[in-house]
């Protein structure tokens, strides 16, 4: 189950793991994965993560499709700039905060309501690196990020003893429709098939190993 799996990371993400045999369905927000990738192990579901009703009905119809959850990946999210705290809306804050929070509460404990019956299955949520420094530029997104990153280090000591994994996903900036038109060093960023590699990894290892966090960068951007 990846949310966002329509574009960018989350359909680099899916396009690996069905090479790999797994089934996806796709929940975002517009377009859908199916309409682009044509097979029986694709399902996607058009709603907003935010929206109590529309979640459980994208994890029903999962169910209905390919059985219970055993992977979630937290993947939509959304960044505005606020380069002006002072003349940043409320519209924009809700917005943040509706997507990369809001979202990943209501997806985990869709996701949890099918793992903890089995006592198995495996939450990533894709923080960034965003979660752990903070940027002048972004400072609601950073917040949003922040708080998704908490909820996972939480969740993770809660349901750890259930044989459920909690992974935080966190890569440095990625090329992708983020960016918009803004003029940055793309070529010093990370790619979202390279991403998609490492949630790969993740997940490839065995039942006994957790990784709770992972952080990764392009080596050109941290050099400068």
């Amino acid at each position: 189950f990846i949310t966002g799996a329509a574009s960018g990371i989350g359909k680099a993400t899916a396009k690996l793991l069905l090479e790999y045999g797994a089934k996806v369905f796709d929940f975002s927000l517009k377009d859908k994965l199916a309409d682009d990738v044509s097979s029986e192990s694709v399902a996607s579901f058009n709603g907003d993560v935010g929206n109590e009703a529309d979640v459980q009905e994208a994890f029903r119809l999962c169910a209905e499709r390919f059985g219970p959850v055993d992977v979630l990946l937290n993947n939509a999210g959304l960044g505005i700039p606020t380069p002006d705290l002072a003349e940043t809306d409320l519209a924009t804050y809700e917005r943040m905060v509706n997507t990369n929070m809001r979202g990943v509460f209501l997806c985990n404990r869709e996701a949890l309501r099918m793992m903890k019956p089995r006592q198995q299955g495996h939450i990533l949520t894709l923080v960034s690196m965003a979660g752990q420094r903070t940027n002048p530029g972004a400072p609601l997104y950073c917040a949003s990020k922040f708080g998704a990153r908490g909820l996972s280090s939480g969740l993770a000591d809660q349901v750890l003893k259930l044989g459920i994994k909690v992974t935080e996903v966190n890569p440095g900036p990625v090329d992708s429709n983020y960016w918009g038109d803004r003029q940055v060093a793309r070529e010093k960023f990370l790619k979202p098939e390279d991403v998609a590699r490492v949630i790969h990894f993740v997940l490839s290892q065995p039942d006994y190993v957790v990784i709770r966090e992972i952080n990764f960068d392009n080596m050109k951007f941290i050099a400068g």
